[in-house]
């Protein structure tokens, strides 16, 4: 596994930091939107949680869970599996704390709120040419009969 593709997810998740976290109740999956805060020195993926809420169960129960990062604009998307943990790590949260957690917890002190943070193990991503030229290949294709380059498309696990 090269630096290269690891620095590539990294890059990807960073450029997009809005996610569908899934995870796994013992029979069905769910999924829902989360604002990602990615610490690439700690191999981290951090989100802002309410300790009241069913992710956490879950995560306590079943720690494994999906990342999915997407900007169908400029056709980038990255899929991360990895281990989650729920912690109330204060020092962490006041460093991720901004004006839109207000909204949700009043303060950084909210005894309801908590740190998710996820450890990837593996990746995948996919990296296509933005939409505009992404539109020529498609007509060229279609004038020529060819097929479509679908841009780069690598897998990455953890040893």
């Amino acid at each position: 596994m090269t630096d290269e593709r690891i620095d590539r997810v990294w890059e990807l998740m960073e450029s997009v930091r809005l996610c569908m976290l899934s995870t796994w109740d013992g029979h069905r999956i769910h999924s829902r939107p989360m604002g990602a805060f990615l610490r690439r020195d700690e191999s981290a993926i951090y989100f802002f949680t309410d300790v009241r809420a069913h992710k956490d169960d879950e995560i306590c129960r079943f720690p494994e869970v999906g990342l999915a990062f997407a900007d169908p604009d400029s056709q980038k998307y990255v899929s991360v599996s990895g281990t989650a943990r729920i912690s109330a790590d204060r020092r962490k949260i006041n460093e991720f704390w901004s004006a839109g957690a207000k909204v949700w917890w009043g303060g950084p002190d909210n005894p309801n709120l908590r740190l998710l943070t996820v450890t990837p193990e593996s990746a995948e991503y996919w990296d296509a040419p933005g939409t505009v030229i992404g539109a020529f290949k498609v007509a060229f294709a279609l004038a020529t009969g060819t097929t479509l380059d679908p841009g780069e498309h690598k897998s990455i696990v953890r040893p």
